[in-house]
């Protein structure tokens, strides 16, 4: 009973007893437990308004809880319930505040090597060689707009990143990326059908990643790509354990490559249809640091691609041509400049042109264990401008077979003064000799 009700009962309490008194008495109390019953229910009402404890105000909600985004999985009418803990509060919440699954795919490759190489005694005496060629793994998703993709490989000497790169995917599906990415020059992905590759690969001006930043879109049948790159992949120019060609600092040869700019446009003629053609240009700048001058030389390339698929045919043509004018010390002869890979270096032609013809044929397969059947042959030639050099020529015809997650090729390579090739040589002198490998190449991919 509140105060009002009990200054009420004292005042009926001091009246005098009669009949009238009795009857106004049971009417008061009356009054009186009508009184308390609404003073109760303001007290609930009341209560319902007020603030939560300090506790429960101060306390915040888990950072996923705060920062992720609400993702709509139920009807509003009907919402699934999820209940949280966070420290001592049980948290209600519906299902449109989970925090989104990140669309990540973990993957990798194991590839053998089956070999037989004219120019190395041991194979020939062996009648060939196997070996480990690389395991590697690799990681590439999504989460809203935002993209990554890395790669690291694992060969028996050595093991190096191959890319690794974040990006944003905009509502046009053009595409920003920074971090370690393929250099977007001449025929894209690659500049070769086989597993060896070409001439422009081992020149640096294929299938090469480095460290920048690149812009990438498609607009109908156009596709263009711009690119800045602030050195090579690895920030170190001495470090000859790479997957990438790149200026290499050895011995007298003290350059690399900086301040990198590229340029590709192309152009697709009777895109959607079953016949459809690339035509496309590129065009790239550098420096060339010099570590033994302190000065800075220059480097240009510039290429010309056809990449045209019709049907179950394959035509790629290309033409490059590409120049580096590095600032040496005296002594150091400018005509040849020093890349390197796969933990080793050699020297190639400061000024060169190279062509690329390449022609493949995807089969229909004719026994249900074989998923593709692809046969080519790649062909690709260096044209050195130094007087008297001989010029370098790879030669690969082959077939890629897969079958669910394998995939081998088969490949009978002639080459003429090539890097790798016995005394071959990609800047002057070298051999004048074809040399030949046979090479089977085994991959379980996941």
């Amino acid at each position: 009973m509140n105060r009002f009700s009990a200054v009420v009962a004292a005042a009926l309490a001091a009246s005098p007893p009669s009949a009238a008194a009795a009857e106004d008495e049971a009417t008061v109390k009356a009054l009186l437990q009508r009184i308390e019953a609404l003073e109760a229910r303001l007290q609930q009402l009341e209560a319902r308004e007020q603030p939560l404890t300090p506790a429960l105000q101060e306390e915040p909600l888990t950072p996923a809880l705060q920062e992720e985004p609400v993702v709509q999985t139920a009807p509003a009418e009907s919402p699934e319930m999820t209940d949280a803990v966070s420290g001592s509060e049980r948290i209600t919440m519906t299902a449109e505040t989970l925090a989104r699954e990140p669309d990540i795919d973990i993957g990798g490759a194991l590839r053998f090597n089956l070999v037989h190489r004219d120019f190395v005694d041991s194979s020939e005496g062996k009648r060939g060689e196997s070996g480990l060629d690389v395991f590697r793994l690799n990681v590439d998703g999504k989460i809203d707009n935002i993209l990554v993709s890395a790669e690291y490989r694992f060969y028996s000497y050595m093991d190096t990143i191959h890319h690794g790169w974040l990006g944003y995917e905009f509502e046009d599906a053009s595409q920003l990326q920074v971090g370690i990415h393929q250099v977007p020059f001449g025929l894209l992905p690659y500049a070769a059908h086989n597993a060896w590759f070409g001439v422009p690969y081992y020149l640096g001006l294929a299938d090469d990643y480095d460290m920048g930043i690149r812009y990438q879109r498609q607009d109908g049948p156009w596709a263009s790509h711009l690119a800045f790159y602030k050195n090579e992949e690895l920030n170190s120019a001495g470090d000859l354990d790479r997957y990438s060609l790149d200026l290499v600092q050895v011995g007298e040869q003290q350059n690399e490559e900086v301040n990198q700019f590229n340029a590709r446009l192309g152009y697709t003629f009777g895109l959607g249809s079953g016949c459809e053609t690339e035509l496309g240009g590129s065009g790239q700048w550098s420096e060339i640091y010099n570590a033994a001058t302190d000065r800075r030389g220059d480097h240009w390339a510039a290429a010309a691609h056809v990449d045209s698929r019709c049907g179950r045919w394959n035509l790629q043509l290309q033409g490059i041509r590409y120049v580096y004018d590095p600032i040496n010390p005296a002594g150091v002869d400018s005509a040849a400049v020093r890349v390197g890979a796969f933990g080793g270096s050699y020297d190639i032609a400061s000024e060169a042109d190279v062509a690329v013809a390449n022609l493949a044929y995807n089969f229909k397969p004719s026994v249900p264990w074989i998923d593709q059947l692809t046969c080519y042959n790649d062909y690709s030639r260096l044209f050195k401008d130094e007087p008297d050099a001989i010029d370098s020529q790879i030669n690969t015809i082959g077939c890629a077979v897969g079958s669910g997650p394998l995939f081998t090729y088969i490949d009978y390579i002639l080459a003429r003064n090539m890097a790798f090739f016995g005394d071959g040589s990609m800047a002057a002198g070298g051999s004048d000799e074809w040399r030949s490998r046979f090479n089977v190449n085994i991959g379980f991919y996941w």
